[in-house]
């Protein structure tokens, strides 16, 4: 297994189907906190949600169709990343993240990711990545801002939820933009 540092105190590694218990207690920190930014089949509300969502995404990934990342500070389960989507055929992938609020502030999401991009773009020779959010995730944008990434469009009354619609924007990064500013 890998485990990369994003800082002194936090490092990225895989999020399998054995770590269930884990994902299970860090969803019971977060679930309220990313429930209205994240899909609601990714939002578990027990260990056999838990276990269901780290399988499916296990299978995908060996697949080589998506994959889950957890973010682990100074030793617990604070957040992750993913590939939601991946394609070789195609030559993108969409990245995504979340985070209980005990991870939030310490720039981990932003290192997490440009692991991710970094890995697909160049490692991988994607051509293309794309970041989808909620039009008033403020901090979600952020990110995809701080990664370089370009805002294409808005996808208006996309999103609903508790009875509301929430426009869903959407961002991207080709490689030569992200090989540009790795350089």
């Amino acid at each position: 297994m890998f485990s990369l540092p994003l800082r002194d105190d936090a490092v990225l590694r895989p999020l399998d189907v054995w770590h269930a218990e884990e994902f299970a207690a860090h969803l019971d920190r977060a679930r309220e906190h990313i429930r209205p930014w994240v899909g609601p089949a990714f939002v578990t509300d027990d260990l056999d949600g838990a276990r269901a969502t780290l399988r499916r995404y296990a299978e995908r990934r060996a697949a080589d169709q998506a994959g889950l990342y957890g973010i682990w500070r100074d030793g617990t389960l604070v957040g992750g990343v993913m590939f939601v989507e991946f394609s070789t055929a195609m030559g993108s992938c969409e990245i995504g993240c979340w985070l209980e609020p005990a991870g939030e502030g310490h720039g981990l999401i932003t290192a997490a990711c440009a692991t991710l991009l970094d890995w697909a773009l160049t490692t991988r020779g994607l051509h293309r990545a794309e970041w989808r959010c909620r039009a008033d995730n403020a901090r979600s944008s952020a990110v995809a801002e701080r990664l370089g990434m370009t805002l294409e469009g808005v996808q208006r009354d996309y999103w609903p939820y508790e009875g509301a619609r929430y426009d869903k924007q959407y961002w991207a990064i080709l490689a030569p933009e992200w090989r540009a500013r790795r350089a």
